[in-house]
């Protein structure tokens, strides 16, 4: 019996590792070449999305995006004429990490607004955009 366990426990670990193998990243059919956020971001706006920093004042002093609109998370819904009335026009929001853009992104959407994207963290936009410079520049 105990040998009967024993191969039992090899075969089980087997089929968990041959399961592994499959589902894991090398071994997956899932395409791998999903554009990062900051790419995507980077894309709209080349295309002519709105920019929306949501961060504080003081933060965008410190640096912010080219071009950005500061409009901070907690005034979006008071500030939604600042958006234009283009429900359709694409806009990207972003912050220091992402949270509150989608806060913000969140607050948009429920006003109707149908292309928010949340474009994540400043420093990480900002350094995408360095090491991949819109052509022409």
């Amino acid at each position: 019996m105990n040998t009967l366990a024993v191969w039992i426990g090899v075969a089980v670990v087997a089929i968990v590792a041959t399961f592994l193998v499959i589902r894991s990243p090398s071994g997956s059919s899932a395409s791998t070449d999903a554009p990062a956020k900051e790419e995507t971001a980077w894309s709209m706006l080349d295309h002519g999305a709105l920019l929306v920093d949501v961060r504080t004042q003081k933060e965008y002093d410190a640096g912010h995006l080219e071009g950005a609109l500061l409009i901070p998370h907690d005034e979006v819904a008071a500030r939604l004429a600042e958006f234009g009335e283009d429900t359709h026009r694409p806009i990207v929001v972003y912050c220091r990490s992402g949270h509150r853009a989608g806060l913000a992104q969140t607050t948009l959407e429920e006003s109707g607004f149908t292309r928010v994207f949340n474009g994540g963290g400043y420093e990480a936009l900002k350094a995408w955009r360095d090491a991949h410079p819109k052509q022409g520049e």
